[in-house]
């Protein structure tokens, strides 16, 4: 302790401002284009071109409006908000339980399933993108299915009612690869988590009449809040900006999420800068604000364990 103290009065104040310089550069060049990108929005299609400050003459706030209605980024913004909250709460779910039941419980093949989920780390996702394809386009869409409501007694209920449902194996197709994608970081993290968890406040549960279930959803899940806060926030960057995938298989701007539904926009005989620029402003909200709220997780998450003691 005594020999840090001296290294640490010892150390050179101009190594500590040159760090603290290329830190703030790094950060301008960094909030620079995001800062451009909110300027640009606000300005008219001549204004983008004359005025090259970054603070606008006047505000032209109707491009958000006109990037809501007349470029349809509001129904993409809807589908991102849909595609991520669903794989978020599908990845927390499923891997959870799996990186529990990898950490707890004991049956054949346990650590030859695990490895293979590190093993899938490894592979390069757009590589799996021609397999994932094939079966997407074989499955089809399905369109329509048939319930029969006859069974409750109703006289009026003859004949089955036809329910149709659009595209719903489109966004399965979406939904459910981009699940895959995601458990294994999930499961390793949250599995290294829960070998760490005490032992006796398994058995303090068991006692108090819990099943495994239940020390899994009142003990174990608590527990791993703050590596659950960093999948969320991992999966929620991921998945909305995901643009590879959802352009092989996305051809209705009805079902795009917003990156493939602003590089449409863009690719337009007359591209409209000032609302394709409200439209990135619009998609980066949403993640700056959760980023915002579950920033004390991120580090927490991370180290984690790196400290012993």
């Amino acid at each position: 302790m005594e020999s840090y103290s001296i290294l640490k009065k010892r150390k050179n104040p101009f190594v500590t401002i040159g760090i603290h310089f290329s830190l703030i550069l790094v950060s301008i060049t960094c909030i620079f284009p995001v800062a451009w990108m909110i300027s640009s929005s606000l300005k008219t299609q001549e204004m983008i071109f004359e005025d090259m400050g970054l603070i606008p003459k006047t505000f032209e706030i109707s491009n958000y409006t006109k990037a809501l209605i007349e470029g349809k980024f509001g129904i993409a913004f809807f589908n991102s908000c849909f595609y991520t909250v669903t794989v978020i709460i599908g990845v927390v779910l499923v891997s959870s339980l799996a990186a529990y039941a990898f950490s707890r419980l004991e049956f054949p093949g346990k650590n030859i399933l695990f490895y293979g989920f590190l093993a899938y780390m490894m592979l390069p996702i757009p590589g799996i993108f021609l397999a994932l394809y094939v079966l997407v386009n074989k499955l089809g869409d399905l369109t329509s299915f048939t319930i029969d409501l006859s069974f409750i007694g109703l006289s009026f209920l003859k004949d089955p009612i036809n329910i149709t449902i659009i595209g719903i194996n489109t966004r399965l197709g979406f939904i459910m690869p981009q699940i895959a994608m995601n458990l294994s970081f999930a499961i390793y993290m949250l599995k290294t988590f829960f070998d760490k968890m005490p032992p006796e406040l398994e058995e303090a549960a068991r006692i108090d009449g819990c099943s495994k279930f239940g020390v899994y959803w009142h003990v174990a899940l608590p527990l791993a809040k703050s590596a659950l806060g960093v999948i969320v926030i991992f999966n929620a960057l991921t998945i909305w900006n995901e643009f590879l995938w959802a352009n092989l298989i996305f051809s209705d701007i009805s079902r795009m999420p917003l990156p493939v539904a602003l590089m449409k926009f863009q690719g337009s005989v007359v591209t409209q800068y000032p609302v394709l620029m409200a439209g990135m402003t619009i998609t980066i909200i949403p993640i700056v604000i959760l980023y915002l709220c579950m920033q004390k997780y991120i580090i927490k998450g991370i180290t984690a364990g790196a400290v012993k003691g």
